[in-house]
């Protein structure tokens, strides 16, 4: 049902009890008059009545009925004269006024009082006063009909008035239903002009900030969507780039180690052979051993950068052996400085990623623990838990400068936490217990850990330290 058809439903209804409620009121009201008037004025003309009456019956039954002929009709009462036997000698004539029409029945009955009956004895007759409230009745009859009529009329014109009074207040509303209706459809753009009516007006300006406002939220998330989406490329380029970048650096690493170091052992085993050539001058011979030690240092030197560039021990034996690798070269590097080692995976097959970022952040913090933080211990720890592997070194050093804030110009966290990320990891760096600092990698297991292979080939193991 419409807003106009339960106004004027409401309205109509209102009117309608008012009326009904005027209309009864004003039948009480009609009823007593009745009654009041009825009663009244058979008790009048009875006593009138009963005065004249013996006066006239004295004179004889023939006076009598002569002075009842004169008299006619008495409103509201009907008069009957009997003679000495009760045969009616008289009966008042039916009254003139809206003579041919009555009440309804049901009407008179409602309306009308109980009949009353007065009587005048005399020597030689009877005269009786009888009540007659026909003509009140019919009169009260009449008015209402006039009443109710006229509320009719009333009703009609309160509905038709209300009905053209509602449907211009409720013209704006038909508006805001459209706009509502545009706005379902998609159409942020619509704007409502100002509406007549102070609610039509306050619904309007706020659906029009409210239109504001969504298409604002909608801007706001499309452009967080279109950044997302972006950030999520980027960090795809940026593993793709990572990967890339670690591919290359193990052919440089394979081609150091396979052909350069070959070579270089081959100029150092070529060089040591002159040297060592009987009847060679000594100038020669020099030459031939200088030629051998810069081999052997250009040697040592590549190994060096070898394990830097890609740790080939990892993707040969494992991620425990490539730790150990670390430490000891961490330990002939930097004589005096203890380093544990302790890697506890179990059962665990790690994935080639997960073993990079962990074998990175290991080389990453001991690098900085040793060049910035002085450590002389540090404890490095690899873990299985049941639903994270994680990656614990603890170092004994300076702790962490400026409330652990990063040095500007160092990017070697920054990447280790770019590969933890993209593995949805997280890294902490924070001030140790006891002094030092503790570096914390941590990578859910379901991403840590390496597929089921396809072949039945078993890879290798992971070893404990």
């Amino acid at each position: 049902m419409t807003l106009r058809a339960q106004i004027r439903l409401i309205v109509g209804g209102l009117t309608l009890l008012f009326a009904v409620a005027v209309v009864l009121l004003q039948g009480w009201v009609l009823r007593a008059s009745v009654h009041e008037e009825v009663v009244a004025a058979n008790r009048v003309a009875a006593q009138l009545l009963h005065r004249t009456a013996l006066r006239y019956a004295a004179q004889g039954t023939p006076a009598m009925l002569a002075y009842l002929q004169g008299i006619g009709r008495i409103r509201s009462n009907d008069l009957t004269l009997y003679d000495g036997d009760g045969t009616v000698l008289y009966r008042s004539p039916p009254s003139a006024y809206k003579a041919g029409r009555d009440a309804p029945d049901w009407f008179e009955r409602l309306m009308a009082p109980e009949p009353a009956l007065q009587a005048v004895d005399f020597p030689d007759g009877r005269l009786e006063v009888r009540s007659n409230a026909s003509r009140a009745v019919l009169d009260a009859w009449d008015y209402l009909v006039r009443l109710v009529a006229g509320a009719v009329v009333l009703l009609l014109v309160v509905n038709v008035l209300v009905d053209l009074l509602v449907r211009r207040t409720v013209r704006p509303f038909g508006r805001i239903v459209d706009a509502l209706g545009a706005l379902q459809a998609g159409r942020f753009d619509v704007v409502l002009p100002p509406l007549p009516g102070r609610e039509a007006g306050a619904i309007g300006e706020a659906f029009n900030r409210m239109v504001g406002e969504v298409a604002q939220r909608l801007e706001s998330e499309r452009r967080a969507l279109r950044a997302e989406t972006e950030l999520s490329d980027r960090r795809e380029l940026a593993r793709w780039v990572d990967r890339q970048v670690e591919d290359e650096r193990r052919r440089i690493a394979r081609e150091l180690h396979d052909e350069f170091g070959q070579s270089v052992t081959a100029m150092r085993a070529i060089a040591l052979s002159i040297a060592q050539r009987p009847g060679a001058d000594a100038d020669t011979t020099q030459a031939a051993r200088l030629i051998a030690g810069e081999a052997s240092r250009l040697y040592d030197a590549m190994h060096g950068i070898i394990p830097r560039l890609a740790p080939l021990v990892l993707d040969a034996f494992g991620l425990a052996a490539a730790l150990d690798d670390l430490a000891e070269r961490t330990r002939a590097a930097h004589a005096g400085v203890a380093v544990e080692v302790a890697v506890e995976l179990g059962a665990l097959r790690l994935a080639p990623e997960a073993a990079l970022a962990l074998y990175r952040a290991a080389q990453e913090g001991l690098t900085n623990a040793l060049n910035h933080g002085g450590a002389q211990r540090l404890v490095l720890r690899v873990a299985a838990e049941a639903d994270a592997v994680t990656l614990r070194l603890r170092d004994d050093g300076r702790g962490l400068p400026d409330g652990g804030a990063p040095r500007a110009g160092h990017y070697g966290l920054r990447w280790i936490a770019e590969r933890a990320e993209a593995l949805g990891g997280t890294v902490t760096l924070a001030p140790a217990p006891g002094g030092g600092a503790e570096l914390c990698l941590a990578l859910p297991r379901s991403a840590a850990e390496a597929p089921e292979p396809a072949s039945a080939e078993a890879p290798l193991a992971e070893r404990p330290a």
